[in-house]
């Protein structure tokens, strides 16, 4: 009898309850019990598993180390997916080995890279990999260089942070003067440049920015899977146009894509975003992590969070090719329960008296992303 895998995710994002589901759904039918921790007792990724935990909060990066070792001793873990604090835990990638469990994580080495915006574009740029013009600002006389030379040349200035994630802090830069224009429809991700110079004079402390041009559509994801042999299993490009989503497998995506992951020891899951400069691809981001959107290759017959999974138990799933492309779709939201405010919960199994009920609360939900096909013509890529 095939033993059950135990899996941990740790503070992750929303999205990943379909990550989740998606180990459920396994095509190997092999049973699979999944264990959350999390700072935010509503978030639906604890509803989502069978155990869940509330992490502690103002831990160092030392001490949360020790505290996930303890998680996965005494949860029996199998296989730690961690994005919270990834970079001090794939450090101790021996010490979670000694007691069993495999990382489901990149080398120390990559996650160093990566972690600094401006180190990665050297870092790529050295072998062969087009990244867009950029300028790195810390000081308000800084920006507008970087702003006047970039619109010199033809560009709109963008800018976010050197070292960040899912696109927090990311602004276009406008000269228009503000006004009730600025005030009417929806908040947009311009700003004024005399106000940030403003910000920035009165500023107590620096900031450290990546300026460069705004970047135009589409934006292709490369989702990776790649062995600790640092040879690529599986590379799918998922496509973004405005609202419409699609996948691509050509070259000028994958090539660029492929290169990183395996140059740098990119292992298991991570997400290598491109986008237009001119006429051709470049390098936008690199993510050392699950990407949310990787559920969306289910579209393709394709199952990514098993076959990373099975990789990290040492079961190679061999070569992770889309038996079909999926057609065009968009992206919808859909209400997913939360727990009742008890945490941690634990199965009834585990405990004599479990701390929650095993049926997740009705009344309350929150909404995640979800696909839905959309009828029209594929993207040409």
């Amino acid at each position: 009898m095939v033993s059950r895998v135990r899996v941990w995710l740790n503070r992750t994002y929303a999205e990943n309850v379909f990550f989740m589901d998606q180990l459920r759904r396994n095509p190997s039918d092999r049973a699979v019990e999944i264990h959350a921790t999390h700072g935010d007792a509503d978030s639906p990724v604890l509803a989502a598993a069978d155990t869940a935990d509330l992490e502690p909060e103002g831990l160092s990066p030392a001490a949360y180390v020790e505290y996930a070792l303890d998680q996965c001793q005494r949860r029996g873990i199998d296989v730690f997916v961690p994005r919270m604090e990834q970079a001090a835990i794939v450090a101790h990638r021996a010490d979670f080995e000694a007691i069993g469990t495999a990382l489901l994580a990149p080398t120390p080495e990559a996650v160093a890279v990566f972690e600094d915006k401006v180190i990665a574009y050297e870092a790529v740029q050295a072998i062969g990999v087009p990244v867009p013009p950029w300028h790195r600002v810390r000081s308000a006389d800084e920006l507008v260089a970087a702003v006047e030379e970039l619109e010199d040349a033809g560009h709109r200035a963008c800018f976010k942070p050197a070292s960040g994630a899912g696109g927090v802090g990311f602004r276009v830069i406008t000269r228009s003067p503000f006004s009730l224009m600025h005030l009417s429809g929806f908040p947009t991700p311009y700003v004024q440049l005399d106000l940030v110079v403003e910000a920035l004079e009165q500023a107590d402390e620096t900031v450290d920015w990546l300026v460069m041009p705004r970047l135009e559509q589409p934006e292709v994801s490369v989702d990776c899977l790649t062995g600790p042999d640092n040879h690529l299993r599986m590379a799918i490009g998922r496509t973004k146009n405005g609202r419409r989503r699609g996948f691509t497998l050509h070259e000028q995506w994958l090539e660029p894509a492929r290169r990183i992951a395996e140059g740098f020891g990119l292992h298991y899951l991570s997400n290598i975003q491109f986008r237009m400069f001119g006429d051709r691809p470049v390098l936008m981001d690199v993510n050392t992590r699950p990407a949310g959107g990787l559920h969306q290759l289910s579209l393709c017959g394709v199952n990514a969070p098993w076959a990373a999974v099975q990789l990290a138990l040492g079961e190679d799933p061999g070569e992770v090719v889309p038996p079909f492309l999926g057609q065009d779709y968009t992206v919808v939201s859909g209400p997913r329960p939360l727990r009742a405010v008890s945490l941690p919960h634990q199965r009834i199994e585990d405990t004599a008296e479990p701390l929650l009920p095993a049926v997740p609360a009705q009344a309350d939900s929150v909404e995640t992303a979800a696909p839905a096909a959309a009828a029209a013509q594929a993207l040409p890529l």
